[in-house]
């Protein structure tokens, strides 16, 4: 199956992603707006269809490398990213909230091709094995205490490679201006779904710990990418368990409430909060 054939299969099942955990547990009526009334965006970001188009380039280097044995050019790259980002600005009705290291569409496609081109140069995979790129996977959940529920939680891996000892480490790519802090990295809970997806589906023992490695894409004006690394164990994978659940109760109860905080700046439902 291809991996558009069985993100559609997911949605013949009750499920819950990471994604929308976050939004939940960051605002939950952000999450009503968003996946319960399935309200039409206000606004987006640059930054979500900029980050789109970098994802679907660097996923092209990734699958070449893997199937053909050879990394695609710089220039094929570029121009995925800059075809990527063109159709998804075409194609929108919403108005589109540019930032101050992209003000307009000209300075975006330029940061684009400027982070691509310091991926390109100092991405290394030596002694690292490319298991698979954009793996979907989904799990069933169950409680801390292990009791079966009736969702599943889905999430698509973006590259999960082997190193020399035969250990799984799995690369999540994100776009980003500040660096990360280690703390941020240890407590980020995208990380510790997809070690619950991984365990899951038998990548690795139950009891075992998964290996993490953030590639930061830094829009700095001489863009670079920085590596941070971290780590999740099954303790780590039973609290994810339990916080699962427990947004899965609060939507279940119609807890939706604001919550105010640096992302309501570019939030997609601002002025439906407003008028809440």
């Amino acid at each position: 199956m291809t991996k558009k054939q069985v993100l559609e299969s997911f949605n013949n099942e009750l499920h819950i992603s990471h994604s929308q955990i976050f939004t939940y547990l960051n605002c939950s009526l952000k999450y009503y707006f968003q996946y319960v009334k399935h309200r039409s965006p206000e606004r987006i970001s640059i930054a979500l269809p900029f980050g789109s188009a970098i994802h679907s380039a660097i996923e092209m280097f990734y699958r070449a490398l893997k199937n053909k044995g050879r990394a695609e050019t710089l220039d094929a790259i570029c121009e995925r990213f800059e075809d990527c980002l063109s159709l998804d600005l075409d194609h929108t009705d919403v108005p589109v909230i540019y930032k101050k290291d992209m003000p307009d569409r000209d300075s975006s496609i330029a940061m684009g091709k400027a982070i691509l081109k310091a991926f390109y140069e100092t991405i290394d995979l030596s002694g690292l094995e490319i298991v698979d790129v954009e793996l979907p996977l989904s799990a069933t959940l169950y409680t801390d205490e292990g009791q079966l529920t009736d969702f599943k939680l889905i999430g698509v891996i973006d590259l999960l490679l082997m190193d020399e000892n035969r250990e799984l480490i799995l690369v999540d790519n994100k776009t980003c201006a500040k660096p990360m802090a280690q703390s941020t990295a240890d407590d980020d809970n995208q990380m510790t779904a997809y070690s619950y997806l991984l365990a899951s589906n038998k990548y690795v023992f139950p009891t075992s710990p998964v290996k993490f490695r953030f590639d930061l894409l830094r829009k700095l004006k001489t863009p670079k990418v920085q590596h941070v690394y971290t780590s999740r164990t099954a303790a780590d994978r039973k609290r994810f368990a339990r916080i699962s659940n427990a947004v899965l109760a609060g939507i279940d109860a119609q807890i939706f409430m604001p919550a105010r905080s640096w992302m309501c700046s570019d939030c997609s439902h601002s002025k439906s909060c407003q008028t809440w």
